[in-house]
C-alpha cells in the first residue's frame, strides 16, 4: 500500500465522485456519489496518514491501491 497524506486521499475520492460534504476542524466528510456513505479523512498538511487510518478510508470508500 502506498502511503499517502490526507490531501492526496482527497483528490482520489474527488476522483471518484465523492462530493466533499463539509469541513469539521482538520477533517475533511466526504459523502459517496449516491450520498448514502460518508467518510472523514484526516488533512493535516502533507503529513502521511496512518496506515490502519488509510486503510479503513480505503475500505469504507472502496477504493484500490491503483485508485491513488
Amino acid at each position: 500500500m502506498k502511503h499517502i497524506s490526507g490531501k492526496e486521499m482527497c483528490k482520489a475520492l474527488e476522483r471518484r465522485g465523492w462530493k466533499l460534504d463539509r469541513i469539521a476542524s482538520s477533517h475533511h466528510i466526504y459523502t459517496s456519489p449516491d450520498g448514502r456513505i460518508s467518510v472523514s479523512v484526516p488533512v493535516h498538511g502533507n503529513k502521511t496518514m496512518p496506515a490502519g487510518t488509510q486503510r479503513g478510508v480505503m475500505r469504507t470508500a472502496g477504493l484500490k491501491d491503483a485508485d491513488l
